[in-house]
């Protein structure tokens, strides 16, 4: 079945270059990096030949079909095609060595052994999910700052304006390294100063960050509240659910035995499965004896018949002394998607089905509930397990501190010999 432009659009990347294939030897090659490359398969001399006919969408369908054409009439007249291309491939070699991936690279290079080896992967890790997607192939040269607002306005649209800032950051740096090479000689990320959605900073200013996070989670553990709101400030990280759907959870909803948590999302209106971590089912556990009574999972301090406050959860982060401007019962979802992405290396259609967001096959129809519920079982556990690394190392961390704190103490008041 011939490709249709639709498909290729939605074509998701794997962990392994896949091939979609049109029609009379032409295909394209879906990298994990999201790239998109077109080859046509042909023989001659009695051997099978592949050639690169571009990337995609700088080429898109009908012009590739084209290039596909060209090819097979070189064929028939008795050539190589391969042969015809010796002074395309000379410009195209050219191009590639001042693309906007190779200078990143290089530049990556060079900064790589002043960074610690979590910040080297996490520059890469960005570079790799946010901008050579997009902009990789590009000539640094023909670049400009409209082209990088869009990239950009991508992560905007998904609400993680923080890390949209540190992409652009990055870009910064590569624009200003491509400019000392030689390049380019004006830089096009200068004019998107003040572009971006401003972020607010203060003490957590970005619980997407694993330093972050791990002081967060220390301050949730540590409220001293109902058990209810303990449960509900303990879980919301775990399953990461709109604040609504979270304080509004039915036990009949929920089965502890298979770890599912089903339900129907409002905004939608379609089903939804949250699969449970051991540690979100052991929270659910605790609190089963206190609350199962009823209908829901998290009720109302003064009537178990109606769900706990839609400010409960709000104003315990605010008690604990997490500012407004910094972390919100909604903004779990925004850390989960970036690190989920970033740090753990999920693709990002698989986050996608477990925020709930609607998610299209290459048909354009929505896919049900139950799609990648495996991956989905896996990531969720590892996310949790996740967490308890991040919140373990930091206590043992600061036992370690402590302890050496201490031992300076003591020497400090002993007599000197």
């Amino acid at each position: 079945m011939p490709l249709t432009d639709t498909a290729l659009r939605n074509a998701k990347p794997g962990h392994k270059p896949r091939k979609i294939f049109d029609s009379l030897g032409l295909f394209v090659i879906v990298n994990p990096n999201g790239s998109r490359w077109w080859r046509i398969k042909y023989r001659f001399g009695g051997k099978e030949k592949l050639l690169s006919l571009g990337v995609y969408p700088d080429v898109g369908l009908k012009e590739a079909r084209q290039r596909r054409d060209a090819c097979r009439h070189t064929l028939a007249s008795g050539l190589n095609p391969s042969d015809t291309r010796k002074t395309e491939h000379a410009v195209e070699v050219e191009v590639t060595a001042d693309s906007l991936e190779t200078v990143a690279r290089e530049w990556y290079g060079k900064q790589r052994p002043r960074w610690t080896q979590g910040h080297r992967q996490t520059v890469l890790r960005r570079l790799e999910l946010y901008v050579f997607p997009i902009l990789g192939t590009h000539s640094m040269a023909d670049i400009s700052a409209p082209e990088l607002l869009a990239m950009l306005r991508l992560l905007e649209a998904r609400e993680v304006y923080e890390t949209a800032h540190r992409v652009l950051n990055l870009c910064q740096q590569v624009c200003r390294y491509a400019i000392a090479t030689g390049r380019i000689t004006a830089d096009p990320s200068a004019a998107l100063r003040g572009a971006l959605t401003p972020v607010t900073t203060r003490h957590f200013s970005a619980v997407t960050d694993p330093k972050d996070i791990a002081p967060l989670l220390r301050m949730l553990d540590g409220y001293q509240g109902t058990p209810v709101v303990v449960s509900a400030l303990r879980l919301a990280p775990l399953v990461f659910v709109r604040p609504g759907e979270l304080r509004k959870a039915k036990w009949a909803d929920i089965d502890l035995d298979t770890a599912e948590w089903r339900y129907l999302v409002t905004k939608t209106q379609t089903p939804h499965i949250v699969p449970l971590a051991t540690q979100a089912v052991a929270v659910l556990r605790t609190l089963h004896p206190l609350t199962s009574n009823g209908i829901f999972v998290f009720p109302g301090s003064r009537n178990n018949g109606r769900p706990m406050s839609d400010n409960a959860i709000t104003a315990a982060m605010r008690t604990i002394g997490i500012p407004a401007d910094t972390m919100s019962g909604h903004g779990f979802r925004a850390m989960a998607y970036t690190v989920l992405e970033e740090e753990l290396g999920f693709p990002q259609h698989l986050i996608d089905h477990q925020l709930a967001h609607v998610v299209k096959n290459s048909l354009g129809r929505a896919y049900n509930r139950t799609t990648h519920l495996p991956e989905r079982q896996r990531m969720m556990q590892e996310w949790a397990d996740y967490l308890d690394t991040l919140r373990n190392e930091t206590s043992h961390r600061l036992l370690a501190q402590g302890a050496l704190r201490d031992t300076v103490t003591k020497h400090d008041v002993l007599p000197s010999s």
